[in-house]
């Protein structure tokens, strides 16, 4: 009985192992799952506290329950045996392919990233990069909005980094949920975007089963009073010119509307300009259908060079941050109060009048983009230099700069000065596109460089709409 038993050294191992991930498995991950909820649950308390508009419980759910939710929601599979039956398919290969969709769209908002990371890196880059400013802000929009309110950000759509910049200057007010196109699809960035609560749209897509799927989440989020944030363009500015806006989203969030109850959806105009948009050459090739296409290497070889040209400026003390980034924040539009005068109940209307009507909310909304985009010192500089179509000397440029800014200021628009110092725009502005060999110098005169003429003209266009050209 007292005799000792022996095992073999395999098995001594084996057991020893099951032991030990036992012990991780029922003590120490619990514990430390259990102290990680805690930290959060005080940290969501915490930020909710200061925010205009709170995290709403929605965005709080698992992932994997909002799927199920999206998956199994009554217009979902009815759209799902409308596919099976038009294309001969059995209903559990389209249910798959509901599921697929729902899995690509719903994204895992994570607090703790979103507000102690993402906010973080997103002001630190964006710092890095610019000199952020807040231009102008509508006092009603300053002040918040009601409870229950769902609140959407309307915002043109100049750089990539537009996401990073207006959550960073939104994060004191609330977490902003983006639609964010396919090409941030790529690991990790997208497992990144998820945890920061935006989702993704194929925006070229004319799936049916794919469009209600998308549809059936975006109705839930806002009627969840999640604040969302969206570029109705549809993609960037190609040519800096503001582009008509894309009723998608919109159809989306007011088809089901009820301007009788007691949930009000709330469209906030935001302007945003650069002195300098890091794609901006990137996006004029685009337009040239004729120039031949690069090649992922090609373009990653670019970047590189571009970004380690940067970092050798840096290194060697000449290097300026890329100008004035400049946000502005409109007057609030309440779906409410703007169907009431103009549109009344959509739920009753057949999709081409509904269109009809959201078509012109959604332009009345780009119309108030439009009056708030920023003046900025490159964009001044940029419309002087074309105007004037041959080389002028610097008082000649102060000259016309100023008449221009009194043409701005005399239509409304929002010019941001640096420093409330004129004088100091112009010279700011003047020595980017000279940094940038934009415009040339020549015996005390300016002028633009020829070849460089479009991407003045790309700069001078983010404003042109305000000149009413």
């Amino acid at each position: 009985m007292g005799e000792p038993v022996t095992v073999p050294l395999w098995l001594l191992l084996a057991i020893a192992a099951f032991a030990a991930w036992s012990l991780v498995d029922r003590l120490l991950i619990p514990s430390v799952r259990w102290l990680l909820r805690r930290r959060l649950n005080r940290l969501i308390d915490t930020v909710n506290r200061r925010l205009d508009v709170e995290i709403k419980p929605f965005q709080l759910t698992k992932r994997q329950v909002l799927i199920d939710r999206l998956v199994y929601d009554p217009p979902v599979i009815e759209a799902a045996n409308e596919h099976a039956r038009a294309n001969n398919l059995p209903r559990d290969v389209a249910m798959a392919e509901v599921r697929r969709y729902a899995r690509e769209i719903v994204p895992s908002f994570n607090a703790y990233l979103y507000f102690r990371i993402g906010y973080a890196l997103g002001r630190a880059l964006a710092n890095l990069l610019y000199r952020v400013r807040l231009g102008f802000a509508d006092a009603e929009t300053a002040a918040g909005v009601p409870p229950g309110t769902t609140v959407v950000f309307v915002m043109n759509h100049r750089s990539n980094m537009d996401y990073v910049l207006v959550a960073f200057l939104a994060a004191e007010r609330t977490a902003l949920s983006y639609a964010v196109g396919e090409w941030a699809r790529i690991w990790p960035l997208q497992q990144l975007i998820r945890a920061m609560g935006a989702y993704f749209v194929r925006r070229n897509s004319n799936n049916p089963v794919y469009r209600r799927v998308l549809e059936r989440y975006v109705h839930m989020a806002t009627e969840a009073g999640v604040a969302q944030a969206m570029y109705p363009e549809g993609g960037l500015s190609r040519d800096g010119r503001l582009r008509e806006p894309k009723l998608g989203l919109y159809d989306y969030m007011l088809k089901s509307f009820d301007p009788a109850g007691a949930h009000d959806i709330v469209f906030v105009p935001v302007a945003l300009n650069y002195d300098r948009v890091l794609e901006d050459r990137t996006l004029l090739r685009s337009l040239d259908r004729e120039a031949p296409r690069r090649s992922a290497l090609y373009a990653a070889h670019t970047a590189a060079r571009f970004w380690l040209g940067q970092l050798w400026l840096m290194l060697t003390g000449r290097w300026f941050r890329f100008g004035y980034a400049c946000v502005n924040f409109g007057r609030l539009v309440s779906a409410r109060e703007w169907l009431a005068k103009n549109g009344g109940d959509l739920r009753g209307l057949d999709k081409e009048r509904r269109f009809e009507v959201i078509g012109r909310l959604a332009h009345d909304v780009m119309a108030e983009v439009a009056g708030l985009v920023p003046v900025l010192p490159v964009s001044l500089i940029a419309t002087v230099l074309l105007d004037a179509g041959e080389p002028i000397d610097e008082f000649d440029l102060k000259l016309r700069a100023g008449r221009l800014m009194a043409e701005f200021e005399g239509r409304g628009a929002k010019l941001y000065v640096p420093r409330g110092d004129r004088d100091y725009a112009i010279h700011v502005g003047l020595r980017m596109l000279t940094l940038r060999r934009l415009v040339e110098e020549r015996a005390g005169l300016f002028a633009a460089v020829p070849d460089e003429r479009p991407l003045l003209a790309y700069y001078a266009h983010s404003v042109a709409h305000l000149r009413g050209r």
